[in-house]
């Protein structure tokens, strides 16, 4: 066989190779489609939903929730509103909220975890000591901690602050895991040869962070804050069902499992919905960035 009859092979590249291995699991398909009609529930809410999240039933306004039928197909809560289409503006709120929230966690975790990492000595000390004081609050003690001090006033607070102030909360007790995790890998690669090799040449350390610690980064990166956005989304459920997270009539899936305890023995479909929906979201991005870090590990590339 001469040299031109020889079989040419087309290299495949690490990213390919990873997102070979990830669709092969049947899971990640389950969880992309799961994302994939939720994000749709929340662009498309005003198209999707039968009533609007605040319309009230007169004909049903009768103090108590009324069972599904033709016109309500998951019935009605006490104040005649549907409850379907409060679940669809809902999607809105738990997608919004951890969708902002991740990325404030970013803007903050990120630069701080590269600067630590990279430059280490008396700035990383510094810096992760205030992640470990972070670190020593329980997360959602602290968000409510946040939310009261930034809504204290004797005015009312309007509900675009109220979202604000809970973005704030959320993404302020959400950055120290990603900045650690940062900081471990810059660490980790400021001795790596290329990074010694661009130091002596005299490229600059902005550009040294930015163009080669970083895109080196992107991986571990996507995984976090993939995984984050499940924690998010518990956590404004559970401010919500406080009372401490989006406010009334805009609807949020922990309120409306607050509302829901009351008639849970009468009716028992105006809780289980939300638990259901609030439960699959969180099990979707939760599996996704599992599967995520399997196919971007790179002790498995070139195993299979």
């Amino acid at each position: 066989m001469t040299a031109e009859e020889l079989p040419t092979y087309k290299a495949i590249s690490p990213g390919r190779q990873a997102l070979r291995r990830l669709l092969r699991h049947r899971v990640v398909w389950f969880c992309l489609a799961t994302i994939f009609v939720l994000v749709l529930m929340a662009l498309f809410a005003p198209l999707i939903a039968p009533y609007r999240y605040d319309f009230e039933d007169t004909a049903r306004y009768v103090s108590v929730p009324s069972k599904p039928d033709s016109h309500h197909w998951l019935g009605t809560d006490n104040l005649g509103r549907d409850v379907l289409s409060r679940l669809i503006y809902g999607s809105r709120v738990s997608l919004g909220v951890s969708i902002v929230t991740v990325l404030i966690e970013v803007l903050i975790g990120l630069p701080l975890g590269l600067i630590a990492g990279y430059y280490g000595g008396r700035v990383d000390l510094m810096l992760m000591r205030l992640t470990d004081v972070m670190f020593a609050f329980p997360d959602l003690l602290l968000a409510i901690l946040l939310m009261a001090i930034l809504n204290s006033g004797t005015q009312p607070v309007s509900p675009a602050l109220n979202v604000l102030t809970l973005f704030l909360a959320l993404g302020i007790v959400s950055w120290p895991p990603l900045a650690r995790l940062v900081r471990g890998q810059a660490a980790a690669l400021r001795h790596r040869e290329f990074v010694e090799a661009a130091r002596a040449i005299g490229v600059p350390h902005r550009q040294i962070v930015w163009r080669h610690i970083l895109p080196n980064l992107l991986d571990a990166i996507l995984i976090q804050t993939t995984q984050d956005v499940a924690g998010v989304i518990i956590a404004e459920a559970t401010l919500s069902f406080l009372g401490l997270g989006v406010q009334p009539p805009y609807p949020s899936w922990g309120r409306m499992i607050f509302d829901a305890l009351s008639y849970k023995e009468t009716f028992p479909l105006m809780l289980i919905a939300p638990c259901f929906l609030l439960a699959i979201t969180v099990m979707a991005f939760n599996f996704l960035g599992d599967a995520l870090r399997d196919a971007l590990d790179p002790r498995q590339r070139g195993m299979k």
